[in-house]
C-alpha cells in the first residue's frame, strides 16, 4: 500500500496485499443507531462517479488528493474528481447507462457539501445499502467500510467534519467464493450506492436503540420496551408516550439500559385492521418518534396464529427489483406490488432473498401485509468459513435491529436452498439462534428443499426453526408431479410448513399446450395442479409462489428467457398479468381460515 518507490517501480502497483490495511476498520450491527422519526438531512442526488476496475483509487490513495511533491513540485495524478461524470444517488450504476450494465467491480463516488454546526454535539453519516463493499472516506482520511449489500450502515463523524468536505466512497460488487452470498446467485448483482445516504445531527446522549413489542402469551396486555443510551449521561428517566393508549411512563436507565414491561391494552394490528400508534420516546434532550403495531405470532405443530387465531398465510415471493430502477425501488412500486398481491387476494409476501429497503416493511405496516424476511445465506456459501459465518450473522443482526419494531414482518428467514451439511447445520442453526436471541418475539424460518432421494420434507435444520419453509418444483424441475403426492404422504413434519416457492416459467404471451414448457398454458396447468394438491395437506399453512413478476438473471439465456427468470404471474414491467395469477387469486379466495 505504501507509493514509495522502491528501486524502478512503485509498490501499490505490485501490491497485491494493499486492501488488508482497511478491513480493521469495518463497521458493523453494533455501530447502527435508531433513526426512525429522527430528523434528517439527504445526501443524495448527482453524485461524481468514475467505474475504478483496477481499484487504483484504493491502491493509490486518491482520495488523499496529493497534488504535489515534498518539494512543492506538481505531480501527475489519475483522477480529476470534480469533473467525471456524474450518477444519479441512490441508484444502480447497471441502470443509469448501458455501458455499465454488466459491469462488476470497484467504482468511485464522490461529492462535496457544506456542513455549519448548529448546536450539535454528535454527527453520524448513514447508508440505507451499498452493494457490496463499501469503503468510505472523508476529508482525505478513511473511515472505515462495510460488507453486506443490503443492510444500513453508520459512521460516527462527530469532529471530522470542516466548513466544506469531500465524501468518497469506493463500491465493490465483486462477487466472491467466501461471501454472503457467494459467486453463484439466480438474480441479477446490481451495484452501486442504491440507497439513500443522510446526515443526522443528535445531542452527546441520545437514544442509540429503541425495541418495542406485545409481551408473548400475555394475553395482549403488556409491552415490553427495551432503550440503550449512548454518550456520557447513561443513568437518567426516560419517558414513552402512546397518546392514543393513555400511556405516559417513565423509564429507569441504568448504566445505558433500560428493559422494562408496562401494563397496556392496544388495538392489535392485522391485515384486516392495520391499527398504527404515534409513539414518542425521550432521553434528556433526545427524542425519537415511530409508528408502531402491536400484534403477536406464534406457531406450533397445529398451525401458524396471528394474535391467537389460526391464519393461513397467502402468500407470493417478490424480488427487489424494477425494469427502470433495479434494486432501487421507489414507494410507487413498493405499493404498486402490495396492491398487485392484495388483488390477488394475499395477506403475505416473502421478500426474497436478502433485505429488501426498510420503506418495504414501513409501507407493509400501513397498508396490512405479513413479511418474511431474509438473509442472502443462498445456494453454495462457504458454511466451513468462520469470516463467512461472521458475515451472515451481522448482515441478519444489522436486519434484525432495523425492522424489528415493524408489525408486519412476522418471520426472519436464515437463509435458501442450501444442502443438509454438517457444516451447514451448525452455520445455520446457530443464526436461528442468534435472531432469538436478538428478537424473541417473531418466527424463525429458512427455506429448505425436499430430500429427491427420500422423497420427504427432511432437513436437520428444521429442528431449530419455528416453520418449515419447502421449495420444490414438481411439474417443472421436478417433472413427475405424482412424486409430490408421496413427499406428502412421506412427510410428517411435528411444525407447520410453508410451501416457500414453487411454480414455472411463462415468457408473455407465448401459448401452446400444457406439455410446452416456457409457455401460459404450461405454467397455468402446474399451478392447477399445485393449488389442488397444496389444499388438501393440513400440515401446509401458507404458501408463496415463486414470483411475483418476472425479473432479471443473466444465467438463463433460452429464447423464452432473454436474461429474466420467466415464473413471474406477471410480466417484468407489471403490466400483464399470466393466466396462473388468476389461479393463485380463485385458491386464496376459496381459503378461510
Amino acid at each position: 500500500m505504501d507509493t514509495k518507490h522502491v528501486g524502478n517501480f512503485t509498490q501499490n502497483i505490485h501490491d497485491e496485499d494493499y486492501e488488508i490495511p482497511y478491513l480493521s476498520k469495518m463497521v458493523t450491527a453494533s455501530d447502527m443507531i435508531i433513526d426512525t422519526g429522527r430528523e434528517k438531512e439527504s445526501l443524495n442526488g448527482y453524485w461524481n462517479f468514475q467505474i475504478d476496475q483496477y481499484d487504483t483509487c484504493i491502491r493509490s490513495k486518491w482520495y488523499e488528493e496529493k497534488y504535489k511533491n515534498e518539494n512543492g513540485m506538481y505531480l501527475p495524478v489519475d483522477f480529476d474528481f470534480d469533473r467525471w461524470g456524474t450518477i444519479k444517488v441512490p441508484s444502480c450504476w447497471n441502470t443509469q447507462k448501458e455501458r455499465f450494465y454488466y459491469y462488476e467491480g470497484p467504482a468511485v463516488y464522490t461529492r462535496t457539501f457544506r456542513y455549519v454546526n448548529k448546536g450539535e454535539k454528535r454527527v453520524f453519516l448513514k447508508f440505507g445499502a451499498a452493494n457490496y463493499e463499501a469503503k468510505v472516506f472523508l476529508n482525505r482520511k478513511y473511515i472505515g467500510m462495510h460488507r453486506g449489500g443490503s443492510t444500513p450502515f453508520y459512521f460516527e463523524v462527530t469532529g471530522m467534519l470542516e466548513e466544506n468536505n469531500r465524501l468518497l466512497v469506493v463500491v465493490d460488487n465483486t462477487r466472491k467464493k467466501e461471501a454472503v452470498p457467494a459467486r453463484n446467485t439466480d438474480w441479477f448483482n446490481y451495484g452501486g450506492i442504491y440507497r439513500d445516504v443522510e446526515l443526522i445531527r443528535l445531542p452527546e446522549t441520545f437514544i442509540k436503540d429503541f425495541y418495542i413489542s406485545l409481551v408473548p402469551d400475555s394475553g395482549f396486555k403488556k409491552i415490553r420496551v427495551v432503550l440503550e443510551i449512548d454518550g456520557p449521561e447513561k443513568n437518567g428517566m426516560a419517558r414513552l408516550e402512546i397518546p392514543k393508549l393513555n400511556l405516559y411512563k417513565e423509564m429507569e436507565c441504568v448504566d445505558g439500559k433500560a428493559d422494562v414491561i408496562i401494563n397496556a391494552e392496544p388495538e392489535l394490528w392485522s391485515p384486516e385492521k392495520p391499527r398504527l400508534y404515534d409513539v414518542k420516546v425521550s432521553y434528556l434532550s433526545d427524542t425519537i418518534q415511530d409508528r408502531i403495531g402491536f400484534r403477536e405470532i406464534k406457531a406450533d405443530k397445529n398451525g401458524i396464529y396471528l394474535n391467537g387465531k389460526k391464519i393461513f398465510l397467502k402468500g407470493v415471493c417478490a424480488h427487489e427489483e424494477s425494469v427502470i430502477n433495479g434494486k432501487a425501488v421507489t414507494d410507487d412500486e413498493i405499493i404498486e406490488n402490495f396492491k398487485l398481491a392484495k388483488e390477488m387476494n394475499c395477506n403475505f409476501m416473502r421478500l426474497a432473498h436478502y433485505p429488501h429497503t426498510e420503506r418495504a416493511a414501513k409501507i407493509a405496516d400501513r397498508m396490512g401485509i405479513l413479511l418474511w424476511e431474509e438473509i442472502p445465506v443462498y445456494w453454495a456459501i462457504d458454511f466451513s468459513n468462520p469470516d463467512t459465518y461472521k458475515n451472515a450473522e451481522n448482515q441478519l443482526t444489522e436486519l434484525i435491529k432495523r425492522d424489528r419494531n415493524r408489525a408486519s414482518v412476522i418471520i426472519w428467514s436464515v437463509g435458501n436452498e442450501n444442502a443438509d451439511t454438517d457444516e451447514r447445520l451448525q452455520f445455520m442453526s446457530s443464526l436461528a439462534k442468534k435472531a432469538k436471541e436478538v428478537d424473541p418475539s417473531r418466527l424463525v424460518s429458512a427455506a429448505c428443499l425436499v430430500d429427491h432421494s427420500e422423497l420427504k420434507i427432511k432437513d436437520r435444520l428444521v429442528d431449530y426453526l419455528d416453520i418449515i419453509g419447502i421449495n420444490e418444483y414438481y411439474g417443472w424441475y421436478a417433472p413427475d408431479f405424482n412424486d409430490l403426492i408421496k413427499v406428502f404422504n412421506n412427510s410428517n413434519p411435528q411444525k407447520p410448513v410453508v410451501i416457500t416457492e414453487f411454480g414455472a416459467d411463462a415468457l408473455k404471451g407465448a401459448r401452446g399446450t400444457v406439455n410446452d414448457l416456457g409457455t401460459e398454458d404450461c405454467q397455468m396447468h402446474i399451478y392447477k395442479m399445485q393449488t389442488e394438491t397444496l389444499g388438501k395437506i393440513p400440515y401446509i399453512h401458507g404458501t408463496s409462489p415463486w414470483i411475483l413478476y418476472d425479473f432479471r438473471c443473466p444465467r438463463r439465456t433460452s429464447a423464452l428467457q432473454l436474461e429474466y427468470n420467466r415464473k413471474g404471474l406477471l410480466s417484468e414491467d407489471k403490466t400483464y398479468k399470466k393466466p396462473a395469477f388468476y389461479v393463485m387469486k380463485e385458491f386464496y379466495a376459496s381459503i378461510k381460515d
